[in-house]
């Protein structure tokens, strides 16, 4: 889901339509759009988004600057649409975890596995998130922090089931246990390295064992 479409882009659009001689863009828009999408996390991801510029994503792409501006109107637009792309794919997971007839921490299991997977097949864009979130305008970041609360409340209300079904100890606070599941799955990004000896699908599968194991044998403390 990109954001909506705003007044300027009509003219950016006339501009870089002029700077390349007129001619009207592809018709693959959306597939340009990716590509644009997918160079930008590369650059952010390498220099940092206050230190990269639209002309080195232009660059990447193979387009001219002004070109670029008929997708975009500004360089928070790419920030803001690469986050709101993480967000539209871990979406996609709980709706399909959701879908799944079993208990409760089976369907936890499986949304950790595939979220790790997730994590690890988009390092780029998920490191971008956890750093240079902040610098999106306040009013981007309120849609990106109420798109997040979606996949808290989805974890939270798994282990209450789990909790009703006596799968869990019923006195654990879930959302405590849930901020545990997404720290331990999501900081991933700071140490992965593709092409090693460890495949997403592994650390999916080792991660949802180690974490539900450790969920069904904790215990609320006392004192």
């Amino acid at each position: 889901m990109a954001p909506a479409v705003r007044g300027g882009r009509a003219a950016a659009r006339s501009a870089a339509e002029a700077a390349d001689g007129g001619r009207k863009p592809r018709p693959s828009a959306k597939k340009r759009e990716q590509e644009i999408l997918d160079a930008a996390a590369m650059i952010f991801h390498q220099k940092g988004y206050a230190d990269a510029s639209v002309q080195e994503v232009a660059d990447a792409v193979g387009i001219l600057k002004g070109s670029l501006y008929y997708y975009i109107e500004s360089k928070e637009d790419l920030l803001f649409r690469m986050l709101v792309e993480v967000h539209e794919g871990a979406r996609d997971i709980v709706a399909d975890i959701e879908a799944i007839d079993a208990p409760p921490l089976e369907k936890l299991s499986l949304y950790i596995r595939r979220h790790v997977e997730y994590n690890t097949h988009n390092l780029s864009k998920i490191a971008i998130y956890y750093h240079d979130f902040e610098l999106l305008s306040s009013a981007r970041r309120k849609q990106i922090v109420k798109q997040r609360s979606l996949y808290e409340q989805f974890v939270v209300g798994l282990l209450r089931e789990a909790q009703q079904a006596k799968e869990i100890d019923r006195e654990l606070d879930p959302t405590l246990v849930a901020n545990a599941v997404f720290g331990t799955a999501n900081w991933i990004y700071t140490w992965y390295q593709p092409g090693g000896r460890e495949t997403p699908e592994h650390l999916g599968k080792l991660y949802a064992e180690l974490l539900i194991k450790g969920v069904m044998g904790a215990k609320s403390p006392t004192g």
